[in-house]
């Protein structure tokens, strides 16, 4: 199969590679040259684990292409996949921004030549694409193509794994003509009996949606337990562990900390409820789940306040971990840009420290502070510690080391790597989420 990619971020550049892996001819088109020719020369633009090795393989085998021509990719294309962003919109009010996405149909419209299926994989608002069709059949009347959704669902820093070994795939189709060639796409995970689920293509649109919804749902309502268990002088560690062996609840997803971040929790869970009020169904538990994140960033601030005698002012603090989560450079809704600014400007000085995202978060958090090489500099005359990101290189050292940098040996574990009695036994002050 032939396929084209229109966009090279974290999605496109993902599937594509995959598709490419999977023994499909891929070539991945975007408008940026400086973005293209680096993956020409193969320099990776984000940080994802067995990313570069599996582009580089595939370039070498010629599967696999970069360029900025979608005249050259659209007709030779079997499939065109559209995988540009959808930023929440600048106004503020928690819509999608889909212009990206529409640019994107007008322009593969003037380049259709024979049947072609135009699959929409970015997350869209219901009703995207049945738009996309509008779009195209305006644009070109000659056109000869289905118009598809399959979303997906890759978790950053684990989504190689997620792509080639799925728990399912969802296509959205209007046809059996459309639904054959996905499949086609697809086989080779026939191999490994994936489910593959076919609806219609307002369903699969809204399933991302509901998906990551639900597990941010998961993710607030455990940091609300959390902070029951502080008020209680109880274990949400035992908690989360308990309520998640139940097979009807499941552990994943049940680990307090911070509050979720990244490119797509915040902004589907957003992009969610305005859906739902437009259509006056309401999404209260996701409104809920949105407010209790908003809340639990501001409670890591007074967590870190305290710990710091109820004053940050003229206190040093070092900082272990920047991104939303571990193995990914990327700092979308991060917690850490909005705790660290709040402290930042209550006169705090932050000595940071992060293994991939430092080059990132230079780009969104504001001036003043210090970006270290090694988790142990964070540490030099530091009031307190925190541990902010759940990075494997932090779990695992060597306290007295720290202990000896740190003016005051204070640690607050936002991600609850550190058992609070060890802590104690190494003489630290500990603060935890959710454990007394």
């Amino acid at each position: 199969m032939k396929i084209a990619i229109i966009g090279t971020g974290y999605v496109g550049l993902v599937s594509g590679t995959c598709f490419s892996e999977f023994g499909h001819e891929v070539i991945c088109i975007d408008k940026d040259k400086d973005k293209i020719s680096r993956l020409q020369s193969g320099q990776i633009p984000i940080y994802e684990p067995g990313l570069q090795s599996l582009v580089q393989k595939n370039v070498q085998e010629q599967r696999l292409a970069f360029d900025t021509d979608l005249g050259k990719g659209v007709p030779w294309a079997d499939t065109v996949f559209i995988a540009v962003g959808t930023p929440s919109s600048r106004r503020g009010d928690g819509y999608a921004d889909l212009s990206y996405i529409y640019e994107a149909a007008r322009e593969i419209a003037q380049f259709l030549t024979g049947y072609t299926l135009v699959v929409n994989k970015s997350t869209v608002p219901v009703g995207t694409a049945r738009q996309i069709a509008r779009i195209i059949r305006e644009t070109n009347a000659n056109a000869d193509f289905d118009i598809a959704s399959n979303p997906e669902f890759l978790r950053e820093g684990a989504a190689i794994n997620d792509f080639m070994r799925p728990d399912r795939v969802v296509i959205g189709v209007e046809n059996e003509r459309a639904a054959g060639v996905l499949k086609d796409i697809y086989k080779p995970l026939y191999l490994i009996e994936t489910p593959i689920v076919q609806a219609d293509i307002e369903t699969a649109e809204l399933i991302k949606y509901a998906a990551n919804a639900f597990l941010a749902v998961k993710i607030s309502y455990i940091n609300e337990m959390a902070a029951l268990c502080e008020n209680l002088g109880a274990d949400v560690i035992k908690l989360a562990k308990s309520i998640g062996l139940d097979g009807r609840i499941g552990s994943k997803f049940l680990h307090p900390g911070p509050g979720y971040g990244g490119s797509c929790f915040p902004k589907d869970t957003l992009a969610l409820v305005r859906m739902a009020q437009e259509q006056g169904a309401g999404a209260r538990i996701v409104e809920a789940a949105v407010e209790v994140n908003s809340a639990q960033k501001a409670r890591m601030i007074k967590k870190i306040r305290d710990a710091l005698g109820g004053s940050e002012t003229g206190k040093v603090i070092g900082v272990l971990g920047l991104t939303f989560k571990p193995e990914t450079d990327d700092m979308r809704d991060a917690p850490s840009l909005t705790i660290l600014p709040a402290l930042l400007e209550k006169g705090a000085s932050i000595k940071a420290h992060d293994p991939q995202g430092m080059k990132e978060a230079a780009l969104y958090l504001p001036a003043g502070i210090e970006y270290k090489e090694n988790p142990y500099q964070v540490c030099e005359g530091a009031d307190v510690l925190i541990l902010m990101t759940e990075w494997n290189q932090y779990r695992a050292l060597d306290f007295e080391r720290i202990k000896s940098l740190m003016k005051k040996a204070v640690f607050v574990d936002l991600r609850n790597v550190y058992e609070p009695g060890d802590m104690k036994e190494l003489g630290f002050t500990y603060s935890g989420v959710g454990r007394s």
